[in-house]
């Protein structure tokens, strides 16, 4: 692997050469918060595609955000199904909801190779005390957390089938897109069918066969591990999707 790609995927010893600090996605951070968040930052880690960031119901107490890679949110039943609970993108922190019980109430796992850096939880209440700026930021990506599982608490409940899968990929592109990974008009998706299914509560039979009406309509293309959109206004319109105008995301 080159340098580049090293520096692209590898979370930087000082966080002052973060890159998604200069990505305008973000918000800025003074300098003093700045260094109590490399304080704050306890190492940084590497999880394979396929492997567990967090085991479900196994303490953990650490926090993480997600440097480089995709990563998944998810519970499962005493059988074996799973319910994917949100897709874990660069700049996305994980890990806060087992803060507040004795085990991790849902697993995270990667989708592709991640990096991430590294927060010990039990620290948390001293970010509060030492930087209450920090603490609002923490809480209101909380909020912003609880935003997308009343979203997706929606899908599920009423929109249907092609509505769902719409939503999903209009959902994600956007998101991708605010956070500069547009190239060539597409964006990197990793995920596949079974991945869209258990995010969206359909069969994978079902999932194949709204992603392929939603081709042959010309709203989306997914070749190559990237997902395309040639008309996003047009999807849009099919998943009811109403977003407000992008607002910068605190980054820990």
């Amino acid at each position: 692997m080159s340098a580049d790609a090293l520096a692209h995927t590898c979370p930087p010893r000082d966080c002052a050469d973060c890159r998604l600090r200069r990505n305008d996605a973000f918000t800025a951070v003074t300098p003093q918060q700045l260094a109590f968040i490399e304080s704050f930052r306890s190492g940084t880690v590497a999880v394979p595609a396929g492997a567990a960031v967090i085991r479900e119901h196994v303490s953990n107490g650490k926090l993480f955000t997600l440097y480089a890679g995709w990563a998944f949110r998810y519970k499962t039943l005493s059988d074996g199904r799973r319910q994917i609970l949100n897709f874990v993108l660069p700049g996305d922190l994980v890990g806060l909801q087992q803060e507040f019980g004795d085990d991790a109430a849902h697993g995270v796992e990667a989708v592709t190779d991640c990096a991430l850096c590294v927060f010990a939880g039990e620290r948390l209440w001293d970010l509060f005390r030492a930087e209450p700026r920090l603490g609002y930021d923490i809480t209101w990506l909380s909020a912003r957390g609880e935003s997308f599982v009343d979203e997706n608490l929606l899908t599920a409940g009423q929109r249907n089938a092609t509505e769902r899968v719409a939503m999903l990929l209009i959902h994600l592109y956007r998101r991708l897109e605010r956070i500069g990974l547009v190239e060539d008009a597409s964006v990197p998706f990793p995920i596949n069918q079974q991945h869209i299914a258990d995010a969206l509560g359909l069969s994978l039979v079902h999932t194949n066969k709204t992603l392929r009406r939603l081709a042959k309509l010309g709203l989306h293309e997914i070749a190559q591990g990237r997902l395309r959109l040639p008309n996003p206004r047009a999807l849009e319109r099919v998943a009811e999707y109403y977003d407000l105008p992008p607002r910068r995301v605190p980054l820990l």
